[in-house]
């Protein structure tokens, strides 16, 4: 049997592949902002008088606070800000899909390819 050699790609396609595939990634990390599919942001709840006790902090975080340089007052803010960690169903359900896709297309390519090279190297398919 003769010895089995891949297609040659040449330097102008291998750039283009790595262009191309990093152009993917950034548009795939930034298109959530874009689309304003992140996060649903922060919410802060107000303290009118700040003290380590309204703020929920014991003896040994409001001196490890005051060892940063912070007051109960300066400190509130940072305290009392929290993430908003609602889930949009609609946004979870596009991603399911959009990742379930990828995968689906994935494999199909990926065994279609698997046959070429294999009828390539080993003749036609049976």
């Amino acid at each position: 049997m003769a010895k089995y050699s891949p297609p040659k790609q040449g330097k102008a396609g291998q750039v283009f592949d790595s262009l191309f595939l990093l152009a993917l990634v950034y548009i795939t990390l930034f298109a959530p902002l874009v689309l304003g599919l992140t996060g649903g942001g922060t919410t802060t709840q107000t303290v009118d008088q700040p003290t380590w006790e309204a703020l929920g902090q014991n003896e040994v975080m409001a001196k490890q606070w005051e060892h940063l340089g912070y007051t109960p007052e300066t400190a509130a803010e940072l305290i009392t800000t929290r993430f908003d960690y609602t889930i949009n169903p609609v946004a979870l359900i596009v991603t399911a899909i959009v990742i379930i896709g990828y995968f689906v297309f994935l494999i199909r390519f990926s065994d279609k390819e698997y046959r070429q090279v294999i009828a390539e190297r080993f003749g036609k398919d049976k």
